[in-house]
């Protein structure tokens, strides 16, 4: 894994509304430098994705393995077509229904796109951003644009501005503001290259969505130590905030032995003798609590969390995507 580089920048954060805003992000990004920009899902880090140099500074900055690969986005079918070897009718039937939105697709990559974006592999995953201002940025350049999430490697994604300031700051050049991300957690990413389609990490756009649109959709085994990624989000620990999380099937039980610096996340609201500031309470309904879920972690990492507890999910389908980034966030600990 790469080093998170020493501080090379003095990190400016610009409203992705003021003027020239857009034009110096563009400008940076078409010199090879880096820029963290707002999509729907969550802040990515941006490199030219033609350019080895530019990506090898995503992987210096974030301290990512160079076996993980990278998500390449793009502000039109068109653009995408110029990533990719292949655009097979399911690609392009899930562009028709799904694009600009969260949705990756994994195909053939194109010669034009440098094996470091892909980990070495023969296959890319693309997305077409909803998020006006990464589709703005994407007009102005005229390139694609590797942007994994904005984070240092393994750590909570970050859904604001001052989430990716607190983890590269010093580290890149410029972050556009453009508030709070409406999704809050990554890109449904779903793989073209095989026999049958197949679901590499699950998202808010959920299996029976997909399967409305083409049919038949595998969801992938957990990658073997030795098998070539060819997605972001397939690592067994990912996701995690500074504190130890803990996922609490009982979470009254839990409770019991907690201590000061124990925080909670729950749908429930807070038992009247629990300190009301060491308890974050999240909606029930799933695309709510995605949108809040990794700003609470921030947050209770700000406040000094030593250990988080979060109440177990439901089992519906609408909760599978959290669940995986729930368990993601706890492995290891």
């Amino acid at each position: 894994m790469t080093e998170p580089s020493e501080q090379l920048f003095s990190t400016e954060v610009q409203p992705a509304d003021a003027p020239g805003a857009l034009g110096q992000a563009a400008g940076l990004l078409g010199q090879g430098q880096l820029v963290a920009l707002p999509t729907e899902t969550v802040y990515g880090l941006a490199a030219d994705a033609r350019s080895p140099g530019a990506v090898a500074r995503i992987f210096e900055a974030k301290g990512r393995s160079a076996g993980n690969p990278l998500i390449v986005h793009v502000d039109s079918v068109e653009m995408a077509r110029g990533c990719v070897a292949t655009w097979p009718s399911a690609a392009a039937q899930l562009a028709e229904a799904f694009w600009p939105g969260p949705l990756s697709l994994v195909l053939p990559k194109a010669e034009s796109i440098p094996g470091i974006v892909t980990a070495g592999g023969d296959t890319l995953a693309v997305r077409c951003p909803a998020h006006p201002v990464m589709r703005a940025v994407l007009a102005k350049c005229g390139f694609p644009l590797a942007a994994p999430s904005a984070n240092r490697s393994s750590r909570v994604s970050p859904t604001r501005a001052e989430h990716v300031v607190d983890q590269l700051g010093g580290r890149i050049p410029l972050v556009l503001d453009g508030g709070a991300c409406d999704i809050g957690i990554e890109s449904t990413v779903l793989d073209l290259t095989g026999d049958t389609p197949t679901l590499l990490r699950p998202g808010m756009i959920s299996l029976g969505q997909l399967q409305a649109v083409i049919g038949p959709v595998a969801v992938a085994k957990p990658p073997d130590g030795d098998e070539r990624l060819k997605s972001p989000g397939q690592l067994p620990r990912h996701y995690s905030p500074r504190a130890k999380l803990v996922v609490c099937g009982d979470l009254a039980a839990a409770l019991g032995q907690a201590n000061k610096a124990t925080h909670v996340i729950a749908r429930e609201p807070a038992p009247a003798t629990w300190p009301s500031e060491l308890w974050h309470r999240l909606p029930d309904a799933a695309p709510d609590f995605a949108r809040g879920f990794y700003d609470t972690l921030h947050r209770c990492d700000r406040l000094g969390a030593e250990t988080i507890l979060v109440q177990a999910l439901p089992d519906g389908d609408e909760w599978v995507a959290l669940r995986d980034r729930l368990n993601r966030a706890a492995a290891g600990v």
